[in-house]
């Protein structure tokens, strides 16, 4: 430990994640690194530095542990969506290729072990698992935001190029954990904005 990680973890007034944060923390990693069905409340427990009983007083079961983390996550994704929003305020075009170069970014992160919530769908199949609201709430908002920029954007048949591009996407996550860098996941960005001229064009016979 060098000496300035020395000083902080001497500091008493250094800033202590709580015992829920930190439970999220480590149960959001060890989910995505090994799967949910994998990951025992043990292990949670331990790399959050707690016990069971203080993660069962945070969280009724781990089935809402799984919720809680797939929430937080999707609220991170919308957030970032948000920003990129603000940063492009009244231009819908250029808000939509600053969303397709974050998505193209966060790509190259879920090489080894793709999308968390894709995964969780994969795992958790029971339609009432309290994840699976949270997965199809998710995925819905983000099919529907990115309709209507499309729409916004001016470009044709809105409903339909939301859906191309929210297929692609999701087709390229599994790609990219199955066949690696050297399937057809890694063209995603091209085959994007090809969709996107594509429909930028006006209709045949117009």
């Amino acid at each position: 430990m060098d000496l300035t990680a020395a000083i902080a973890e001497s500091d008493p007034c250094r800033a202590v994640p709580a015992p829920r944060e930190r439970i999220l923390t480590a149960a959001r990693e060890l989910f995505f690194r090994h799967g949910i069905r994998a990951v025992g409340v043990d292990a949670i427990a331990e790399a959050a530095g707690t016990n069971k009983m203080t993660l069962y007083r945070h969280f009724a079961s781990k089935d809402e542990l799984i919720a809680a983390c797939l929430r937080q996550l999707a609220a991170e994704k919308e957030a970032a969506w948000d920003a990129i929003t603000r940063a492009h305020a009244g231009d819908p075009q250029g808000e939509l290729q600053a969303w397709l170069e974050l998505v193209d970014q966060y790509m190259t992160k879920l090489e080894k072990r793709g999308c968390a919530l894709a995964n969780a769908a994969v795992e958790l199949p029971e339609k009432d698992h309290p994840a699976r609201r949270v997965i199809e709430e998710s995925k819905t908002a983000h099919r529907e935001r990115l309709s209507r920029l499309c729409r916004a954007a001016g470009l044709s048949e809105p409903e339909r190029l939301a859906d191309e591009v929210f297929l692609l996407i999701e087709g390229a996550r599994i790609s990219l954990q199955s066949v690696g860098p050297g399937g057809p996941g890694s063209r995603l960005a091209p085959m994007l904005q090809a969709l996107i001229r594509d429909h930028g064009r006006p209709p045949i016979g117009s």
